[in-house]
């Protein structure tokens, strides 16, 4: 008869750090806060609500942080840092509910089919074309969504679409060439004595959102911008900056239970 053992703190030893790992850690988070600001806009535009102001970005941000950082949260989620997967979001755009009631009566769901292993089966049994057609349209929808905020600026403008267009070509190529560099190499192309540096260049990129984001952002800032305010889609983004911009934003970012207080809008 197995006996039921219950883990304790420091069972294994004392904790060790280690600088390489804390800078491979710091690329990882980086990332995953790029692609999760990301996933918070595509969600906001598939709930139909609007763009989320920076104090919003940064309270869900800080909350997967608190979610990670728990003894259970922290064994699971250590390797892959701070993530909002965007891949969930599509569901607000294809049931038209987007109201945190669901994610928390389906979290509950989770928890407590977790316990029963039969519900596992039953999941893993579903065939693998179904989960492929799904991801087909999940993956296709969320990219849609991420394009339409183009609609914002000028596409008539010759700097935009030149702009657009090179962020998502070498947004999708350089991580494609990271990755069967890797897998062929196995090490990175980044391959230098510093192995915290090494970590660090290659989880970069090996992120297509963070590639094309740098990419972007760096050909937005750098290209004549003279007189171009307009076409940057800038005048349309300067009303969400603040929270009190858009009257609509308490309705659809206010607190439930008086926790404004504790997290005030800005």
């Amino acid at each position: 008869m197995n006996r039921i053992k219950i883990p304790y703190p420091l069972q294994w030893g004392a904790p060790t750090f280690d600088a390489g790992h804390a800078f491979g850690m710091m690329s990882a988070v980086l990332v995953s806060l790029i692609e999760s600001t990301g996933a918070y806009k595509a969600a906001s535009r598939l709930a139909s609500a609007t763009p989320p102001p920076a104090h919003v970005l940064s309270r869900g941000i800080g909350w997967q942080v608190c979610g990670h950082w728990n003894p259970v949260g922290w064994h699971v989620w250590y390797s892959y840092g701070i993530y909002g997967f965007s891949g969930k979001y599509w569901s607000a755009g294809s049931t038209r509910v987007g109201s945190r009631r669901v994610i928390q009566i389906s979290a509950g769901f989770m928890i407590f089919f977790s316990i029963l292993g039969k519900f596992g089966a039953l999941f893993a049994s579903i065939p693998f074309t179904i989960f492929a057609a799904v991801y087909c349209v999940m993956f296709g929808l969320v990219a849609s969504v991420g394009l339409s905020f183009l609609q914002f600026t000028n596409m008539n403008s010759m700097r935009n679409l030149f702009i657009t267009g090179v962020s998502l070509f070498l947004g999708l190529s350089i991580p494609e060439y990271f990755r069967e560099y890797t897998t062929a190499a196995l090490h990175g192309p980044a391959h230098t004595k510093a192995g915290w540096f090494n970590d660090f260049l290659n989880t970069i990129f090996l992120s297509s959102p963070t590639v094309a984001l740098m990419v972007a952002v760096f050909l937005d800032n750098t290209l004549d911008y003279k007189d171009s305010a307009r076409d940057r889609g800038m005048p349309w983004w300067a009303k969400f900056r603040t929270f009190k911009g858009d009257s609509r934003n308490e309705e659809f970012y206010t607190l439930p239970f008086n926790l404004n207080r504790f997290f005030p809008p800005s």
